[in-house]
């Protein structure tokens, strides 16, 4: 079955290199199609135009647009992660060659957004203690990578 909506993914000219990444990066990914530019193109002959590649079952295209348009933090992709581990591994991952914030937010070397989250993190800054969650709260604007032990200690008030 087709999805019905799909993200497109604007880069200069690193579309096929961002595409591999991303498929290094994450376990369930791979590679579907390259449309590549042929001679007399608007592009360099053999130069990907489009490369459509999946992650965890969703689709997505990067596409070799030029330099008009970049990416920002208005849209980020959210990686909702089951464990430390995980975060740390996607953190290291995806902020080799791009740049950390806060609160678990980076930028990769393509200047993608993305947001590195504890699965648990709801619960700790929307928990039914207002007390603990604010602690929480407080402890993750502290933090680039965010560290569940610490936010769960801050939640408990250790």
């Amino acid at each position: 079955m087709s999805e019905k909506i799909t993200t497109c993914l604007w880069f200069d000219h690193q579309a096929e290199d961002a595409a591999g990444f991303y498929v290094s990066v994450f376990d369930d990914a791979r590679v579907l199609d390259v449309a590549r530019y042929g001679e007399g193109g608007p592009g360099p002959d053999g130069q990907a135009i489009t490369v459509r590649f999946e992650i965890d079952g969703r689709t997505f295209t990067a596409l070799n647009g030029g330099p008009a348009f970049t990416f920002n933090e208005s849209v980020s992709f959210v990686i909702d992660c089951s464990s430390q581990e995980e975060v740390d591994r996607y953190w290291s991952a995806l902020s080799d060659g791009g740049s950390e914030s806060q609160c678990g937010w980076l930028k990769d070397r393509y200047g993608v957004s993305w947001q590195v989250v504890p699965a648990v993190l709801g619960q700790l800054i929307g928990g039914p203690d207002p007390a603990g969650s604010q602690r929480a709260m407080q402890a993750m604007l502290g933090m680039r990578k965010l560290d569940i032990a610490a936010l769960q200690n801050a939640y408990e008030g250790r």
